[in-house]
């Protein structure tokens, strides 16, 4: 069995998160709990295409925020807040889109 999360997604984050920024780590801000220091790779700009008619697509721009999820003390939820030294903003959790491999996406908006 491929061990995920020390294989692929450390590494990744390793080259690609926001740790490697000059200003730091990421801090979560859990709903029910105290804050704490996370890594993640952070796009201001994630593009999904949404196919809501097979012959015209549409697309839409937010910001996410790429985890792992072996890093929380609790799973990440909506309402959760972080911030992002490298944007300078706090952003509220809107989604979770976890995939089958220990990784997610926060789907985000600003605060």
């Amino acid at each position: 069995m491929i061990d995920w999360d020390s294989l692929v997604l450390e590494p990744l984050e390793n080259i690609f998160g926001e740790a490697q920024h000059p200003k730091g780590k990421i801090m979560f801000f859990p709903v029910g709990g105290a804050a704490y220091p996370i890594d993640g790779v952070f796009d201001s700009a994630y593009r999904e295409v949404e196919l809501l008619d097979p012959m015209v697509g549409s697309n839409s721009a937010q910001p996410v925020l790429g985890v792992r999820l072996s890093m929380f003390h609790e799973e990440p939820a909506q309402d959760d807040v972080v911030y992002i030294p490298s944007s300078g903003k706090r952003y509220l959790v809107l989604d979770v889109h976890p995939d089958s491999h220990g990784w997610a996406k926060l789907m985000l908006g600003e605060m």
